[in-house]
């Protein structure tokens, strides 16, 4: 399926209609989740891959062939996206699934049964630089026109996936209802062994330190970037211009301050503090 040029609007946010259907949307919106189930959200460009990969060889006890003989969507495949049902047959228990649907989406499906959430949230000034260059590249978004104007959608909640805002806001509000595990992608960089060992312990999957340290080592960005299986390269060049950038790009803390000027920074900070200002949230990040 190419509709590469349609865009579906589902809970009144916009979402590429290359992967997503009104069909797929309604089938995520009421899925019937299992207590043994492990979710995964994120809002997109915040570390999905990485702790794809991360959750992958936690559940197979750092045995390899996962990660490298099956694509990251079929490991833990998104609830949104228009396979999703096809591939559901072939999930074994316990799942791993993924979504960067808002919460009030999922609402009443999980209060029906209660998985295992795990919420990824990354500093929003390096998700607006990814999230740029991923849209400049893959092809079932609409080009960005430049940094400036990408920077005022996302701001404004317009972009494709909605508000960052709204979405950090929305699955934090319930974390203690969810029994949520929130991480942050500075603590994935800054100490990943401490993140694995709180991750297994959260998943009741201890892991042994030869277990931890193969973990480490197929996590790292470097050994990602050539894995087949979550770098973009399995996707044909119609669907994602390998030319303008890469899937993997960096994987980096702080790249914002290489496309933010002085006052963009400003206005961001302006609006990121009249948004999650005086909050307790659990989120620590240089934003200045």
């Amino acid at each position: 399926m190419a509709r590469l040029n349609v865009t579906e609007v589902f809970a009144d946010i916009r979402l590429p209609g290359h992967l997503h259907t009104q069909s797929s949307l309604h089938f995520a919106s009421n899925f019937e989740f299992q207590d043994t189930d492990v979710l995964l959200v994120t809002y997109p460009k915040s570390g999905t891959t990485w702790m794809q990969e991360i959750l992958t060889l936690i559940h197979s006890n750092g045995n390899l062939e996962p990660i490298k003989t099956l694509p990251n969507w079929a490991r833990a495949p998104w609830l949104e996206h228009s396979y999703f049902r096809e591939q559901l047959q072939h999930i074994r228990c316990p799942r791993l699934l993924t979504t960067h649907l808002p919460q009030p989406v999922l609402a009443p499906a999980l209060k029906k049964a209660k998985p295992k959430v795990i919420y990824v949230v990354r500093n929003p000034k390096d998700v607006v630089v990814s999230y740029y260059h991923f849209q400049r590249m893959a092809k079932f978004f609409p080009e960005p026109s430049s940094f400036e104007g990408f920077l005022h959608d996302f701001m404004a909640g317009t972009v494709h996936y909605g508000s960052w805002f709204e979405h950090v806001k929305g699955w934090l509000s319930c974390r203690e209802e969810l029994a949520l595990f929130c991480i942050t992608y500075e603590e994935l960089h800054r100490d990943l062994r401490h993140c694995v060992e709180r991750l297994s312990a959260f998943l009741g999957r201890p892991v042994q330190p030869e277990q931890a340290n193969r973990i480490l080592e197929h996590c790292s960005f470097a050994v990602m970037r050539e894995n087949l299986m979550v770098n973009g390269q399995l996707l044909p060049p119609e669907i994602m211009d390998f030319q303008k950038s890469q899937f993997m790009r960096k994987g980096i803390v702080g790249d914002w301050r290489n496309h933010f000027s002085p006052k963009q920074s400003a206005l961001f900070n302006e609006r990121y503090q009249q948004e999650m200002g005086g909050r307790p949230w659990p989120l620590q990040w240089d934003m200045d």
